[in-house]
């Protein structure tokens, strides 16, 4: 049996994070070996920033954490799910609860805006 995630094998693991209470799925972001132990270590879920080559604190800009209620990953140990509280009310950096917030309409292939805007992601990113 794995012990856990297989970092040897990815250096970044895809994982998924889905919200306890709802069971809304609400992004896909990446972890390293580091992100993985700091989020066991702190019940606050932490990533690693492919754009920004670091690792990324959920929240640490917006305020809108992940707190770390259970984690799985699945048979190939290469891809994680960790199911959270998500304070704030946000999980998009585009201000909206769920990354997933757009629908696209398989046979007519339109678009459309599922979701809600939850905060100004202009207001809460701007530059200092």
């Amino acid at each position: 049996m794995t012990a856990g995630p297989n970092f040897d094998k990815h250096e970044l693991i895809p994982v998924i994070a889905q919200d306890e209470a709802s069971g809304d799925v609400l992004m896909l972001a990446y972890m390293n070996r580091d992100a993985y132990a700091e989020t066991l270590r702190t019940g606050r879920v932490c990533y690693y920033s492919r754009s920004r080559q670091k690792l990324w604190r959920k929240g640490e800009e917006s305020g809108n954490v992940q707190e770390l209620k259970s984690l799985y990953f699945d048979c190939d140990a290469d891809t994680l799910l960790v199911k959270v509280n998500q304070i704030g009310g946000a999980a998009c950096h585009e201000g909206y609860r769920s990354c997933f917030f757009r629908e696209v309409d398989p046979q007519s292939e339109e678009v459309r805006v599922v979701g809600e805007r939850v905060f100004d992601p202009a207001e809460v990113y701007k530059k200092k």
